[in-house]
């Protein structure tokens, strides 16, 4: 173990200090080197030279794929973004330094939601389909809550408009980080070959029967007006309240208001009462077994519904019976699916319960009730019908308080209401077993990177309830490449799509014609008229492999780089993503789109929170990467375990700040000793012991590279590198100047050369910028486009070199180090005499390098006692 008073002795910067500049002619090393500018300097060069270009004559074989994740274009990146495209770069560098031709293209994000709502935002506009065209629009010079309306073609080009300015800040802050991404290599998911591959998609899963139109009840966001899918959705507490009501029996128990024989019922969605269907109980609920088969009438309306058994009832909820409305939650759809109960909707898609009450209402008293409801927001209108049930003496006692689970969409701030709507679906297995165990299976086949990820993508296909909803009612993304003829009233045949040629993609029903048709047959009877919706961003980001590799565009591309080697991601879109993506590629390829995934866990603040914008606290990154430094930041980055959660940490930035410079400055001493790489001078078992220890880390940190396991190849490298520093420099410094003749001097030197080589190499995919200064200070090209180092060829120049010398001879610099720094004196103060003892092997190998130790320790007498235990040094101060 590196101690720290084993560290930095030699000057209190940290620098290494040679008693003389012994700089090679030829050899640019500079008198003072600095990280000051390093960044800006080598990602010049690297665009210049095309360091990272992808070469694409490479066959298959020599070809890594990254299936890069898209970041969503919506003003910034946070540090989120660093912590995980950092992951994936260390990757890409690894295999390209392994002999890959690696595919590394960028992708942006950018339609969906979260863009539409930056562009109302930041130009203060809301999308109006009914407008039409204005060519000479200017976005209001004021944004503010009172946005201004603006036709469907006039939002899309500036959503276009603002995205593009994005997009280019963002690949300003990748270049910054030093992601070695091949910037030739950039997609949009709204751009013509996105839109076109997704439409392809689409078509082909139509074909096949996979996609297909229905009108069903959906989770309906009401605040952006559109469908959501299941796995968009999230929890949260919210407070409400049970409500006792009293339903009336059929057979004369009451006649609607009055509470004689009632049947008690506890909600939690009072406003719902119009649209109630049935009651429902558990079939082995002794209490209401007389009941099943009979009706009771709802109070206020005074309408029959029939009271059902279903195991879906829990006893131990509420009174034990429920009662099922058209729609209230997702249980309330299953009974209704099941059951196969009527359809009595209340709700509009604005939120608000509709103007005319279900036709079940034929009362007139109950009519003018619903009339009271009618317009009202859901709150407002659970408000009045509780003030008009108490009024009829149909609720029964106060409200009871709770706290309960409200379903979300991920990115809204009201909760999800169920209204009945047509939707595209793709089947996803969530009704059809044989395509769920299809897509268990391709789970198992997949390498997860850390393997207990895989738990998560089975639990998601396991929990599986419907199919994938795809279609969304917004307007900034790909649109359905779909068309219906209108019927001689001018209603759409939605069982008659029409659909365009696949060498028509992309299009845009909104404003291309439908085949078979001209312009002016557009919204008449007898005519034509465009789907109106949007697909899902999911269903463009599910098909990224594609769209980067170039499928049904460049033949040859796609060839080279799919089925892709890898695709990184966080673990909270295995559900989305990752397996919406699989799901694509099972269905059209027959194959998983990649071998590998590797997932990166979050970013938590000090408080052990997500970092996240809807909550505030996240932190850019620019000011991080001038005050740090890249290679800072990434060093931190590296630093989080695989699949792991980690703190935003500045401390560890500051680490690895200090790990840069001192690479820096140890470099600038080996190299100013004129160290070359001549294996064969190397002859010394102190030299031979460090090259044999170097070679086990050389093999440890590939193996855990290829595992995926980015942090243990970090913490093994940087382990190697203090201990090269603090006491491997420390004891062959005289030798190395000449001290003991030159054969010593030059194997001492050729290590150094050697080992500087090696850690530079494997320092390079976590610290690019500072090894490629270094790298280019001594040798030529890239260190990026290097050989990664071989620890077969470290093992036969350390011949039969023994890693147990150095952590001997370091074991007893320590201990010397120590005492000298427990009397306070200087560490280069004269030692009278030290004595090594313990296992008679130990002893026998630092006695091997005692002229070493000696000069290092500035020990005048050195003797050695071969016995037993562990080793020791008994050390006397000279005076």
């Amino acid at each position: 173990m590196v101690t720290e008073e084993g560290r930095n002795q030699h000057d209190s910067d940290g620098r290494e200090q040679p008693a003389a500049d012994r700089s090679v002619p030829g050899r640019s090393v500079p008198q003072r080197p600095t990280l000051d500018g390093v960044e800006a300097r080598w990602s010049a060069v690297w665009q210049e030279q095309e360091t990272y270009r992808f070469d694409r004559s490479a066959d298959r074989a020599r070809v890594y794929a990254i299936d890069t994740p898209p970041p969503t274009v919506s003003g910034s990146l946070h540090v989120g973004h660093v912590f995980s495209y950092t992951h994936t770069d260390v990757i890409a560098r690894y295999q390209r330094m392994r002999g890959r031709e690696v595919f590394y293209p960028m992708g942006f994000d950018d339609n969906g939601l979260p863009t539409e709502r930056r562009v109302q935002n930041y130009f203060g506009i809301r999308c109006d389909p009914s407008l039409p065209y204005d060519p000479d629009l200017t976005p209001p010079a004021k944004t503010g809550k009172e946005q201004v309306p603006v036709s469907r073609r006039n939002f899309v080009e500036l959503c276009e408009r603002l995205t593009i300015e994005d997009e280019k800040v963002y690949e300003q802050l990748w270049r910054r980080l030093g992601l070695s991404v091949d910037w030739s290599m950039t997609y949009a998911t709204i751009d013509a070959r996105s839109r076109a591959v997704a439409q392809r998609a689409f078509l082909r899963n139509l074909e096949r029967g996979e996609a297909y139109l229905a009108e069903a009840p959906t989770l309906w966001d009401v605040s952006f007006r559109t469908a959501v899918a299941q796995a968009e959705l999230e929890d949260r507490e919210r407070p409400g309240a049970y409500h006792s009501l009293a339903f009336a029996r059929a057979d004369g128990g009451g006649d609607g208001e009055n509470v004689g024989g009632d049947v008690v019922v506890e909600t939690t969605r009072p406003e719902l009462l119009a649209a109630c269907v049935a009651l429902v109980a558990h079939p082995d609920d002794e209490r209401y077994q007389p009941l099943f088969g009979s009706t009771v009438r709802t109070p206020l309306f005074d309408v029959e519904v029939p009271v059902r058994a279903h195991r879906l009832a829990d006893p131990e909820k509420g009174s034990g019976i429920a009662m099922i409305c058209t729609f209230g939650d997702l249980t309330d759809v299953t009974w209704w699916r099941e059951l196969q109960l009527p359809t009595r909707a209340v709700i509009g898609r604005d939120g608000r319960l509709l103007p005319d009450p279900p036709e079940a209402i034929v009362s007139a008293a109950g009519r003018a009730r619903y009339a009271e409801l009618a317009g009202r927001t859901v709150h407002a209108a659970r408000e009045r019908i509780v003030e008009l049930l108490r009024e009829a003496g149909a609720l029964l006692g106060d409200p009871r308080p709770i706290n309960h689970p409200v379903k979300f969409y991920e990115k809204g701030d009201r909760p999800l209401e169920i209204v009945t709507t047509r939707q595209w679906y793709i089947r996803n297995g969530g009704r059809d077993e044989d395509l769920r165990a299809q897509l268990r299976a391709r789970g198992s086949e997949l390498h997860w990177y850390p393997p207990h990820m895989r738990v998560r993508y089975e639990n998601w296909v396991d929990g599986l309830t419907g199919d994938w909803l795809i279609s969304r009612q917004r307007f900034f993304g790909v649109p359905f490449p779909v068309w219906y003829p209108l019927d001689d009233a001018g209603v759409p045949r939605y069982d008659r799509p029409i659909v365009p040629d696949h060498a028509a993609l992309p299009v845009d029903p909104s404003s291309d014609t439908a085949p078979g048709f001209s312009e002016d047959q557009r919204g008449v009877p007898g005519g034509f008229a465009a789907d109106p919706d949007v697909m899902d961003t999911w269903a463009t980001s599910s098909l990224t492999p594609q769209i980067a590799a170039g499928w049904g565009s460049d033949d040859d591309l796609f060839a080279r780089v799919f089925p892709m080697d890898l695709r990184p991601q966080a673990h909270e879109i295995i559900r989305t993503w990752l397996f919406s993506t699989v799901l694509r590629s099972h269905a059209e390829f027959g194959t998983l789109p990649w071998t590998n995934t590797a997932i990166s866990g979050w970013i938590l603040d000090p408080d052990r929170k997500k970092m996240s914008k809807s909550k505030g606290n996240v932190v850019t990154p620019l000011d991080l990467l001038e005050q740090h430094g890249s290679d800072a930041v990434r060093y931190w980055a590296a630093s989080g375990r695989p699949g792991t959660d980690t703190t935003f940490d500045v401390g560890q930035m500051k680490i690895g700040r200090r790990l840069a410079i001192k690479l820096l400055n140890a470099s600038r001493f080996a190299l100013g000793l004129g160290a070359v790489e001549d294996a064969g001078t190397v002859g010394e078992p102190l030299d031979r012991a460090l090259l044999a220890t170097l070679a086990e880390v050389v093999d440890s940190a590939s193996t855990a590279l290829d595992n995926y396991d980015y942090t243990r190849a970090l913490e093994l490298t940087e382990s190697f590198f203090w201990r090269f520093c603090d006491d491997y420099v420390e004891l062959v410094k005289g030798r190395a100047y000449g001290s003991f003749g030159e054969p010593g001097a030059a194997s001492a030197r050729a290590t150094l050369a050697i080992a500087l080589s090696t850690v530079l190499a494997l320092f390079a995919p976590f610290l690019p910028f500072v090894t490629e200064e270094v790298w280019s200070w001594w040798k030529p090209g890239s260190v990026h486009r290097s050989r990664w180092p071989e620890a077969g060829e470290l093992r036969k120049i350390a011949d039969s070199g023994d890693p147990r010398l150095l952590e001997a001879v370091s074991t007893a610099l320590t201990a010397i180090r120590r005492a000298k720094s427990e009397a306070k004196v200087s560490m280069k103060a004269a030692v009278a005499s030290a004595r090594v003892s313990g296992d008679a092997d130990l002893v026998g190998l630092v006695e091997a390098v005692a002229a070493d130790l000696r000069s290092a320790g500035s020990i005048t007498a050195l003797t050695f006692d071969r016995g037993a235990g562990e080793l020791a040094v008994d050390v006397v101060l000279a005076g």
